[in-house]
């Protein structure tokens, strides 16, 4: 068995892009020290801040939940509750929901769900069947970035800790820079706060995917091995494999995509400068109409929303 490069106890990952063999403990602290790294970097979590965890029931979610409890509950003048997206998925998302529902009950925090048939009158499994040109994750972005956004602000949330990875979030980059969308790419980390939209933060974002599964599986996490059954006709899951095999093949790719990010980022245009009310909902959108609404109009909806 090879030895923690720490300590003297049996390692249980070794980080190719760090050389680093590490055992339980000394990978999980790498993990934490990371996280709160990243939320001192980019100044996430402020005194008087009522911070909203997206609790989607993945491994990545029970991770950001887990160590913002760990860091706030001590603290008097930020508060945190949990808010989930009920997509309507049959068979997936509502077996999530429910082990993350008592894993916010062992944490005795508020928890607001809401779902896409109260707030916009169909579910994922009816707009699926509906047939449309693009992926499903398009409506269902969209439409979980809506409620997640109403209900936060409802709340009186200050921000939205979401789980995005470093996985996601060098996707993102990389499905950007190949689609030459320039405006999206600004959007990933904005450069100042729009009225009406929630600030988002994302303390996993320098945490590697196989990270968190591994620390979810030593912690005992509810871990599913069931990725969302509409994903695969996403172009995000063909950025995936390549990533992964990139990784493979070159350690700590990820990584470097980021850092070349960051180096440009403060150069790219301000893409939210002429953001206003949409015309049928009031939302803050690009257009007169917000794509919420745009695609909504799309869809057969029944007439119950709130």
């Amino acid at each position: 068995m090879i030895r923690c490069d720490k300590c003297s106890n049996d390692a249980v990952i070794y980080q190719r892009y760090a050389g680093m063999h590490l055992c339980e403990n000394h990978f999980k602290a790498d993990v934490v020290r990371k996280i709160k790294k990243t939320i001192r970097k980019y100044g996430m979590v402020k005194s008087g801040d009522k911070i909203a965890v997206a609790l989607s029931g993945g491994k990545d979610s029970f991770l950001l939940l887990k160590i913002l409890h760990e860091i706030i509950t001590p603290r008097r003048d930020v508060e945190l509750f949990v808010i989930s997206v009920d997509e309507g998925i049959a068979g997936y998302r509502d077996e999530l929901l429910s082990e993350a529902q008592r894993f916010v009950e062992r944490m005795g925090l508020f928890h607001k769900t809401g779902t896409f048939a109260e707030k916009i009158g169909i579910t994922m499994d009816e707009i699926v069947k509906q047939n449309f040109r693009e992926a499903p994750c398009s409506f269902c972005g969209v439409f979980r970035k809506m409620i997640t956004n109403k209900i936060a602000r409802e709340m009186g949330a200050t921000k939205v800790a979401t789980g995005h990875n470093l996985d996601d979030e060098a996707q993102s980059v990389l499905m950007n820079y190949l689609k030459g969308d320039i405006n999206r790419l600004s959007r990933l980390m904005p450069k100042r706060p729009i009225e009406g939209l929630i600030p988002r933060i994302k303390p996993l974002r320098e945490i590697p995917e196989r990270e968190i599964t591994l620390f979810g599986i030593l912690e005992g996490f509810p871990i599913s091995v069931r990725d969302c059954p509409y994903s695969r006709r996403a172009f995000r899951s063909d950025m995936r494999k390549v990533l992964n095999i990139l990784e493979d093949d070159h350690p700590g790719i990820s990584y470097s995509l980021m850092r070349g990010f960051e180096k440009v980022r403060d150069v790219l245009p301000d893409s939210r400068e002429d953001i206003k009310e949409c015309e049928v909902c009031g939302e803050p959108s690009s257009g007169n109409i917000c794509k919420m609404c745009e695609f909504r109009s799309r869809c057969r909806v029944h007439q119950f929303m709130s």
